[in-house]
Order: structure tokens, then C-alpha cells, then sequence
């Protein structure tokens, strides 16, 4: 048992970017090795958590005396430690130091593998420089085709901790940064394999906070949008922008891949299990009992001995010090090539950096519901093992050659610095292997068969024609089907249509014809015939795809296929009804309950039960954080029937913008709009007064925006609620005394708004870089130097980390005496102290608790030193709080609570995130 003061750090889950551990004893050959390891002289002897007690028996049996230090080797040293199956080998394609810490890898339609080098992550026990802008995305081929890739340039470098690396056509990548919101297109333009060119793809798309908590793995799906991991919700990249669609929460962290029928199977990180996967995520969320075969929680790795797991003794297996139970997952594939047995085919393979395993699972689908179960488990085995402790599997890729790689990080420590904190026993292990050392190396690996050789066929897709990237839609290999259906949905050739269209619908192989739909749909060329046919194809997986590929019609504006849609819902196949529940739900197809219930009651399918009772009664969403009220949902209701009704018109179904020629739009898209997004008031002053001549420098088809002064408050309310809310947005929503509250205070508005003049009247949000927070008293997450106030502005959020008491105090410093607008900010949660994850496979989060202020004062000061109370008593509230200061001046502005929260000091932690402060427009 571990003592309570430190549980907390030892059972909160490892997470997303599942890095990395240790190594086995063998001399160093290499001078490359020699100086990626700084062994020091002497041996440290390692530390007890303050006031610990060797004697005592939470300590009993940890073996803390002084080691050797662990040591890396080289390459062909660690392969000699792989436990394969008979008949399967390993073999590296490219090692440091040529790459160092890589994390991730992805093949674009040449071949070419671009590497993901997080070359900060965890080079000291407390993360020291982890922000540092020194990590980089890497370009290799193998251009003698010898299987080695031997050739490559630095593509995008000078990077803050890359939170993915996605392939976006010949010579071109999308990548984004940690801490930042932006997603950011580089692209090579001269051809001499580096970036030189870089866009803004799209925006609102990341969140701050510990590098392992930040989304990552962005992937391009079957069905042509674009995932990642942790967001809820999907982007689209159309010929007006990008658009966006809210989808179910994935609970990932560190994996995202496909299976052959085009459905998403996300990897977990801290659970050390898969995350979401028994229905495509944009059907939104369905909680399914027994998952997981019974065991499958218990990783089966080789002796390492180090017995160096976060959770301490708790969770090692004696005598061999492997782990007892899993506790980090990383990387994730549904193996989809043909030069490895058949019997891999549609398996799911991910890795477990700190059990140090790759493990293959085996999806069963039973009444159209999927369990898991480790293929090796009554063997007590794994896939792949090593007793190399250093092997840290955090990726897996089906490859162009039909194999599979390994993404190996073969690093010294996996736990980001805030579980390896001082006084842990994690950096006691830590400490006493010296695995802080180990730092700066990675391995890429091939896992072949023997019989089996590689496919030396090398891929040339953007310089092929059009017609021949059709014919790889038929290719054994998933690799080869995906890149060209990608390939050709960025190419936008109609020319194909006839081809794919008849090998869609006459193809002898349902994967050729699937794919052959998908990019017919991608490339906005799928018709309603095509998808009446697929309908009735003999093979209900034709079915199913003819389900989903025709969504996009139908949301599109194509009423005719909503009754062959419902006719779907008697299907005779149980997983063809499941998909058309999911389908009619998804479109809110008029009368599909009936349908449902009609369905519920012919088949008694576990599935169809589950997926229809759910549907009809939905349960609440974990962690879902505060529920909107009635009548918020009311508002956006009422405001998507206005939108669709009135505004479309102009601004687009998807709020991109209706075409109007030559390039043009008729008005400004709306989803992801900054403006919109930004205070209230913009989007309020528009729709009362409105607005024309051009914005940011761009003119429209439409010249101008009518006033609509004469709609109530209540209408202008609900339909900017239903825009800031629900068009790839993410704003808060408008109530109808905000609308009032603008209305009267710009009743001498005399005719339409020009851009400039509304820019500058309306309140502007300074950036979290432009301040100084400090707190009487902080407890932030973040740690390595990263500790301060200035986390209540990220997603992570500040605490005070006790209960709240009398006086304490949060304070803010602004560059110069301002006039405050507004201060808004989010009620945080915080894992209840104690807890720990019960035993057995477990999807569920840890318990988390809000710790809004309960009761404050809003103080301000032109000099830090005497303050004004401009606000005397504000009750905070469960969620979002809006504070108006009505144009308070101050060069200093302060939260102070009011009084002493007498219960549980666990329950009443005052903390709080997503900080905004507005500041009155300058004259």
C-alpha cells in the first residue's frame, strides 16, 4: 500500500503519449550511445517520501538499495531481446541518431515515413524544458529499396511538443503545437524535402495543459473527415472551409485507427485499455457492459526486474518486477496488410510502454456487440515482449510493404514529470536505475513472417493518373486502398466518376467497393441511385455502407432516400439494423422512433436492445461537466429552426457560406468564426443593427447584413446561441437580457455597422500572455517549472488545492490601467482525494468533484497596494460565471473570498479554468 499523501499521484493514469521506461544491462558499443547516456560517477542513493518509513509496511519489500544503472543498447543488441511467436521476426529501419524520442509515424501516398520527434518529452525526472521549442517532424524513404530507410530531412522543425504529424498531400503535412489552438499546413514548395511554406488550417482546435492530457493523433477516417484524439467533434476540409460536427467524447489519448469497414477504434492511455469502439464515434456515445474479456486488464510482459511502476508495489508481479495490471496504453493499429498470416488480418494491436509489450486483441462481435480478448492471455503471454526495459512500444503502423512497424521510443522514463515528482516512489525507482539518463534515443522496427517477404512495390501516388489510383482500391493491402481514396478526394478528378461509380456497385470485393463509395462521397460525386442499390446488395456490409455513405446525401437536402433509410430498420441482419438505428438517430429521420421500437420488438438481438433503449434514454454522459438546462436547450432548438429557416440562406447548411461564383461567398462563414466566438456583444450589435462593407479586407456577394432590430430579444438570443454553440463553434450561449442589455445601450445606432467602427466598440479579450497571475495559494497540475496562477487561463486550471477559506485570494496584473468589461471563467474539477482505480478492467474516469468559489468579492487597484471593492458579494455557480465590471478601472483586479467553507476541505477546493478578461474598447 502506498501512503495517502502520494496515492493520488501514483493513481492517476499515465496517459496520451505513453512514452517510455528503461533498458537492460549490456555494455555500450556505440559512441552514439556513449553520449546519449550521461552515466555519472557515483550512485545516488535513492529517497523515501518525506517522513517515510522503510520499516513501515507500506514500504515492506521494495528493494531501494543502490544499482547499477540501467543502460541502453544498441540496436542490434535490443533486437536479441524480443519474445516473438514462432515464425515472426523483428528487424530496425531506422534508429537513432538519425531520429531521437520518435513518438508516432505516417506514410504519405509516396511511401515517404514522417516522424513525430518529441524530443523534450521527460528529459529529467521533473520535465525540465519540456516547452522548449526543439522537438521536430522528420522525412525518411528507403530509395534503395533494401528495406532501410536511409534518407532524410528535418520537414518542420523548431516545434513546442507536436501533437501529431498527418500526411496532407505531395510534400505536405498538418501538425499543430501543445498549448496552442491552431492546427497549421506546412508544405514543401521547392521540393528539397523541408517546409517552407506554412498556413493556418483551421482554429479552436487544441487545449493547455500537461502534454499528456492534450489531443494528438489527427486521422484521416474512411468516411473523409478528420479525427484526433480527446476533441469531440470531427473537421472537413470543403471548397468554402473548414467545416466541423460535435461527435461522441472518444476518451482517448495516444491512438486512432480504422477497421476494414471504415470504423474508429481510439486507444486509451491511462486506462491502458482501448477507449471507444463498439460504434463509429460520430453516432455519439453508447456505454456497453463487459467490454473487455474477464483478465484482459493483466498484462503478461517479460521479467525487467526494475519493478519501476508508477503505481507502486501494488502493481508489480513478484518475483520478476513486470507489471501486474495495466496502466498505460500507447499507439493503436487494426492491422489491414497482406504479408503477415491471414490470421492477422482484423486484428487490433496496440502497445504498453510500461508492461513493455505489444499486445494483439481479437474483436468478437456477438448480437452486434464487440468484446475483447488478448489473443495470448491463456498462454500468459503477449504478442511482442522484451527484457530489454527500455523498449517502450507507442505506435503501431500497417506499412506500404504489407508488414507491420513498431514505433519504439526506447527511453528511460514514460511517466510525464507529474507523476515522477519528488517523493513518490515512481521517482524513488527512477532514481536508484538512474533512468533519468537515458534520454535521446528510438527505434523504428519491422515485424515480418517468415515465407512472407516484403512488398518492395514502391509507391508512387501523386505523380500516378487518376485512373490508375482507382485500380489500387483493389489493392490486399488497407494501406494502399486508403492512400488513393485520399489521394483522389484532394485531387477533386470528376473524371473517375464513371469508373467508380461502376466498380462501386459491380466490383467481386466488398473492400474495393466500399472504398470506391467513400471516394464517390469524398469527392461529392455520390448519387442516389448508388445508394439505393448498395441498399439492397445481398451482403448486409454493402448494406451497412450504403447506410452510411448516403448520410451525407440526405443531410445534404435529399428527402428521397429517408423511407429507404427506415425500411433499414426491418432489416433481417442484425448489424445492418444497429447501423440503420444509429443512421436514423444521427439524421433525426422523421418517425424513426417508431421505427426503433418496431425493430426492438422483432429482434432480441442484446445489440439492437442496447443501441435502441439508449437512443430512446439516453444516459447522461460522463463527465459531461454542467447539463444544459431546459430551457438552454429550448434556446437552441429554437434558434437551429431560425437558422435553417432564415439564415442559411446566405451563410450556408453548414455554416460556410453559400457560393456565389467566381470564388465568392454570399456572406461570411459562420462555423469556426472568431468573430463569433469573441463577446457577445459583436454578434448581439450585428443582428440588431447590422452590418456592411468589407471585414478583415474581404468583400461578399451579398454587400450587407439587415438589421433585424424588430426581432424580440428572445429570437436574436436563440438563434446566436444556436451559431456560438452549434456551428463548429464553441461560445457560450446568449440569454435574452444580454440581447436587452445591448439593445438599450446602442438605441442611437443610426443605420448599418461599418466593420471598423463595430471592431472597435465592442468589448476585446486580452491574451493570457499579456498578464500576471498570482494566488495566495496554488496547487496546479502542471509541474517542471510550470506551476503558477496562470493556469486558471488553459483547460488544466488553477487550484487552490485546500479548502477555501476567508481570504484567499486570486489576483490579476494587466500591462496598463484598463477599463474591465467582463471576467469569465470555468468552475474546474479535480479528482476526489484518495481515490484509487478499483481493480479489473475499468473505462470509467476517475471521480471527479467542482470546487466553484463559493462566495467572493471582485477588488481593483491602480497600484497593488490599495484596493477598491467594486463588486462586495458575487456567489459563484457549477460551471460557467460571467462577471460584469461594468468598466471598472484598474491596473490590478483581484477575486477575494468572502468567507470559510465549513464541510469536507476535500469537496470545496476553490479552483478555476478557461479564465477570460475583457477590457472596454479604446476611444
Amino acid at each position: 500500500m502506498i501512503k495517502p499523501i502520494y496515492k493520488l499521484a501514483l493513481s492517476i493514469a499515465l496517459s496520451t503519449i505513453a512514452l517510455l521506461s528503461f533498458v537492460g544491462s549490456s555494455p555500450i558499443r556505440d559512441i552514439r550511445l556513449r553520449q546519449a547516456y550521461n552515466q555519472s560517477d557515483t550512485l545516488p542513493k535513492p529517497t523515501l517520501p518525506e517522513g517515510a518509513n522503510p520499516e513501515d509496511p507500506d514500504w515492506a519489500g521494495i528493494d531501494l538499495a543502490p544499482k547499477a544503472p540501467v543502460q541502453p543498447l544498441e540496436a542490434a543488441e535490443e533486437q536479441k531481446l524480443f519474445l516473438l511467436p514462432p515464425g515472426y521476426k523483428i528487424e530496425p529501419v531506422l534508429t537513432e541518431p538519425a531520429i531521437q524520442q520518435p513518438a508516432a509515424i505516417s506514410f504519405d501516398g509516396n511511401g515517404r515515413m514522417y516522424v513525430l520527434e518529441l524530443r523534450t518529452y521527460m528529459l529529467t525526472a521533473d520535465s525540465k524544458d519540456e516547452l522548449q521549442p526543439t522537438s521536430r517532424i522528420s522525412r525518411w524513404e528507403d530509395k534503395n529499396n533494401d528495406g532501410v530507410y536511409e534518407t532524410g530531412t528535418t520537414f518542420v522543425d523548431s516545434l513546442i511538443f507536436p501533437r501529431f504529424v498527418l500526411p496532407y498531400g505531395k510534400d505536405c503535412i498538418l501538425t499543430m503545437e501543445s498549448d496552442q489552438d491552431n492546427v497549421f499546413k506546412h508544405t514543401d514548395t521547392n521540393g528539397d524535402g523541408k517546409a517552407d511554406k506554412k498556413e493556418l488550417f483551421t482554429n479552436k482546435y487544441g487545449r493547455s495543459g500537461n502534454v499528456e492530457h492534450q489531443q494528438a493523433f489527427m486521422y484521416w477516417g474512411m468516411d473523409n473527415w478528420l479525427y484526433s484524439t480527446v476533441n469531440a467533434f470531427r473537421i472537413r476540409e470543403t471548397p468554402t472551409g473548414i467545416i466541423r460536427e460535435k461527435t461522441g467524447t472518444n476518451r482517448a489519448q495516444w491512438g486512432i485507427t480504422h477497421d476494414d469497414a471504415g470504423k474508429l477504434w481510439f486507444q486509451g492511455g491511462a486506462s491502458g485499455l482501448p477507449s471507444y469502439f463498439q460504434f463509429p464515434i460520430h453516432y455519439g456515445n453508447f456505454e456497453v457492459p463487459d467490454e473487455f474479456a474477464k483478465g484482459f486488464d493483466i498484462p503478461w510482459g517479460a521479467a525487467v526486474k526494475l519493478a519501476d511502476m508508477q503505481g507502486g508495489m501494488d502493481e508489480v508481479r513478484q518475483p520478476d518486477g513486470s507489471l501486474a495490471r495495466v496502466t498505460g496504453a500507447a499507439g493503436n493499429d487494426i492491422y489491414r496488410g497482406d504479408r503477415l498470416p491471414a490470421t492477422l488480418k482484423g486484428q487490433y494491436f496496440y502497445g504498453e510502454p510500461v508492461a513493455r509489450i505489444v499486445r494483439q486483441i481479437n474483436p468478437v462481435v456477438n448480437e452486434g456487440l464487440t468484446t475483447l480478448h488478448n489473443v495470448f492471455q491463456d498462454q500468459q503471454s503477449e504478442f511482442l515482449r522484451s527484457t530489454d526495459p527500455l523498449f517502450r512500444p507507442v505506435d503501431m503502423t500497417t506499412a506500404p510493404d504489407g508488414t507491420l512497424y513498431i514505433t519504439d521510443m526506447y527511453h528511460g522514463i514514460i511517466q510525464e514529470g507529474q507523476w515522477t515528482q519528488k517523493g513518490t516512489y515512481l521517482r524513488a525507482k527512477i532514481e536508484q536505475y538512474q533512468l533519468d539518463k537515458v534520454v535521446g534515443l528510438g527505434r523504428i522496427w519491422r515485424i515480418s513472417y517468415e515465407g512472407k517477404e516484403r512488398d518492395k512495390a514502391r509507391p508512387n501516388m501523386y505523380a500516378a493518373r487518376s485512373a490508375e489510383l482507382v485500380k489500387h482500391l483493389d489493392h490486399p493491402n488497407g494501406w494502399w486502398r486508403d492512400a488513393a481514396q485520399q489521394v483522389l478526394v484532394q485531387r477533386k478528378d470528376v473524371a473517375i466518376v464513371p469508373q467508380l461509380t461502376a466498380m462501386a456497385l459491380s466490383d467481386k470485393n466488398p473492400l474495393t467497393r466500399t472504398h470506391a463509395l467513400w471516394t464517390l462521397e469524398g469527392l461529392g460525386a455520390l448519387k442516389t441511385d448508388v445508394v439505393q442499390k448498395t441498399l439492397k446488395d445481398v451482403n448486409p456490409k454493402m448494406r451497412i455502407q450504403g447506410l452510411r455513405t448516403g448520410e451525407s446525401l440526405i443531410k445534404a437536402g435529399d428527402k428521397t432516400l429517408e423511407a429507404n433509410f427506415i425500411n433499414a430498420l426491418y432489416d433481417t441482419d442484425t448489424d445492418v439494423q444497429i447501423q440503420a438505428m444509429l443512421t436514423a438517430k444521427f439524421l433525426k429521420l422523421p418517425g424513426f422512433e417508431n421505427g426503433m421500437k418496431s425493430a426492438m420488438a422483432s429482434n432480441k438481438a442484446a445489440g439492437v436492445k442496447l443501441v435502441g433503449e439508449q437512443i430512446l434514454n439516453p444516459p447522461k454522459p460522463r463527465n459531461a461537466g454542467p447539463e444544459l438546462t431546459v430551457a438552454q436547450k429550448t434556446q437552441i432548438e429554437n434558434g437551429t429552426l431560425i437558422y435553417n429557416e432564415l439564415c442559411s440562406q446566405c451563410h450556408g447548411n453548414s455554416g460556410m457560406g453559400t457560393p456565389a461564383g467566381n470564388g465568392r461567398l454570399l456572406a461570411p462563414a459562420l462555423a469556426g468564426s472568431a468573430h463569433m466566438q469573441s463577446h457577445p456583444d459583436y454578434a448581439i450589435r450585428v443582428v440588431l443593427h447590422g452590418l456592411e462593407g468589407a471585414i478583415d479586407g474581404k468583400t461578399y456577394a451579398g454587400g450587407l447584413m439587415t438589421s433585424m432590430k424588430e426581432q424580440p430579444d428572445e429570437w436574436i438570443a436563440d438563434v446566436l446561441s444556436y451559431i456560438r454553440n452549434g456551428l463548429s463553434n464553441d461560445a457560450s450561449l446568449i440569454s435574452a437580457e444580454q440581447v436587452a442589455k445591448v439593445r438599450k445601450s446602442t438605441a442611437r445606432q443610426q443605420g448599418l455597422y461599418q466593420y471598423a467602427e463595430l471592431y472597435k466598440s465592442v468589448p476585446y479579450e486580452l491574451m493570457p500572455k499579456e498578464m500576471v497571475a498570482t494566488a495566495s495559494h496554488t496547487a496546479s497540475t502542471r509541474i517542471g517549472g510550470n506551476v503558477s496562477a496562470a493556469s486558471a487561463f488553459t483547460y488544466e486550471g488553477w487550484s487552490t488545492g485546500v479548502r477555501q477559506e476567508k481570504d484567499m485570494w486570486y489576483q490579476i496584473e494587466f500591462p496598463t490601467e484598463i477599463s474591465i468589461a467582463e471576467l469569465h471563467f470555468t468552475a474546474s474539477q479535480t479528482i476526489r482525494k484518495g481515490w484509487k482505480r478499483p481493480p479489473g478492467p475499468q473505462t470509467s474516469p476517475a471521480p471527479y468533484i467542482q470546487t466553484y468559489p463559493r462566495v467572493f468579492a471582485i477588488e481593483t487597484s491602480s497600484d497593488g497596494k490599495n484596493w477598491q471593492e467594486v463588486i462586495p458579494e458575487i456567489k459563484g455557480v457549477n460551471g460557467e460565471n460571467i462577471i460584469s465590471l461594468n468598466g471598472s478601472k484598474g491596473k490590478f483586479l483581484k477575486l477575494r473570498l468572502r468567507e470559510t467553507v465549513a464541510v469536507d476541505p476535500d469537496e470545496v477546493a476553490w479552483s478555476m479554468r478557461q479564465m477570460k478578461v475583457f477590457a472596454l474598447a479604446m476611444p
